[in-house]
């Protein structure tokens, strides 16, 4: 390797952020390198560190959402303290924030009075609905950033509601795409030299409407409206795309998307391999040789579903449960799941850094650390802040 160090080390962010969307986008980043520090409330902390389960009454999911940041407390409702985080915007080359518009403005930490501490920050706001549209200060969540992108409506049966998917899919993509987003800007800042800042400006809706490409331009064309397909998908070409129940009652998806290999799944099910060698063979036979593989499959064990369709050259795989996971060879191969000493919980097991960088690897140097446990380190290494000042901040209630 060329380096050991992260991809992102030296990279300066700070977090006017909680919950899901603008955190995740700095957890991308800090699990390449990049120095992370989290602004917290002072007593309360994060909402998100009591999302979820806990154990012995330690929140779980938190543990890897705060990995590999800073905490630091601080009340941005006093002017101390809004003073303390124009020092902290003036520090980092970043700022994330998903506040409110409005609250931003009354605080001084909307981009343009950013840019008078850090003329060439680089700024991810991640709002609702956008922070210039006429919903700029309405809340926004995931869930409605999800129901507004076209997503939820085409997802689930025909003849049923539309279904969220089983995690927070609007507020996560929202984070990753902020992440792009700040590297965009970077490159920018990096190349040109009159750079003079960045405003990153993401509806939580955003996101998930940009990956589902094709459902604008088949309405504006061909008036057609995008409906639920179940397991299989709205826009997909005439080929085997679901999922199945195994005999051994586990279930399997195959996505068989060239002609060649529908046409050996259906000789594999006993159908005419010429009949199926065309699109338009397919579509004409979809929903008998969907059936036909349905009924093939429940009959015989996952192994052996599996073993025969890699003998036809179709993709398929088991629906890996988290035991799944854990067990399976490919996900240790790729050094995907980490374990990790806690100082609440012992040994730990989370996902590793994605993506995966050769040369500069990110890395999971510890899990989420407690509430503030970083003031006097942020403050006076970042800020150069001395002790009677971060004692008479503290002696105040502002950190």
């Amino acid at each position: 390797m060329e380096s050991t160090r992260g991809a992102l080390s030296g990279l300066k962010v700070v977090e006017f952020a909680h919950v899901i969307a603008g955190p995740l986008a700095g957890a991308l980043l800090a699990d390449l390198g990049a120095e992370v520090v989290h602004v917290e409330d002072p007593g309360v902390g994060d909402p998100q560190r009591s999302a979820g389960p806990a154990k012995d009454g330690t929140h779980l999911w938190w543990k890897v959402a705060g990995r590999n940041k800073r905490s630091v407390t601080l009340d941005l409702r006093t002017g101390e303290g809004r003073e303390v985080a124009r020092e902290l915007a003036a520090w980092a080359d970043v700022v994330i924030t998903n506040f409110r518009v409005s609250t931003l403005e009354k605080w001084g930490l909307d981009y343009e009075a950013l840019r008078e501490v850090n003329p060439k920050v680089v700024l991810l706001q991640v709002t609702g609905y956008g922070a210039t549209s006429g919903k700029r200060n309405q809340p926004g969540f995931g869930k409605v950033g999800e129901a507004m992108s076209g997503v939820v409506n085409i997802t689930g049966f025909p003849d049923n509601a539309p279904v969220h998917t089983g995690f927070s899919h609007g507020d996560s993509v929202t984070g990753l795409m902020g992440a792009f987003a700040i590297q965009a800007a970077l490159y920018r800042k990096a190349t040109d030299p009159d750079f003079a800042g960045e405003w990153i400006d993401l509806a939580l809706y955003e996101s998930l409407f940009r990956l589902i490409e094709w459902q604008i331009v088949f309405y504006d064309q061909l008036g057609e409206v995008p409906s639920r397909a179940g397991n299989r998908l709205a826009a997909a070409p005439a080929a085997v795309i679901n999922t199945f129940r195994t005999s051994d009652d586990r279930w399997i998806t195959v996505t068989s998307g060239t002609p060649r290999s529908v046409s050996n799944v259906a000789a594999l099910v006993g159908e005419p391999a010429e009949d199926y060698l065309t699109r338009a063979d397919q579509l004409k036979r979809n929903a008998r040789l969907d059936s036909l593989v349905r009924a093939w499959i429940a009959e015989r064990p996952l192994e052996a579903c599996m073993q025969a369709m890699r003998e036809c050259e179709v993709v398929a795989s088991p629906i890996y449960t988290v035991e799944d996971i854990l067990a399976d060879e490919t996900y240790a191969e790729n050094g995907n799941v980490v374990t990790l000493d806690d100082p609440d919980l012992g040994r730990v097991r989370m996902q590793g850094v994605v993506p995966r960088l050769t040369n500069h690897p990110g890395s999971v140097r510890h899990t989420a650390p407690a509430l503030g446990a970083d003031n006097d380190h942020v403050y006076r290494e970042y800020l150069g802040m001395s002790s009677d000042r971060i004692e008479e901040l503290r002696s105040s209630g502002t950190i």
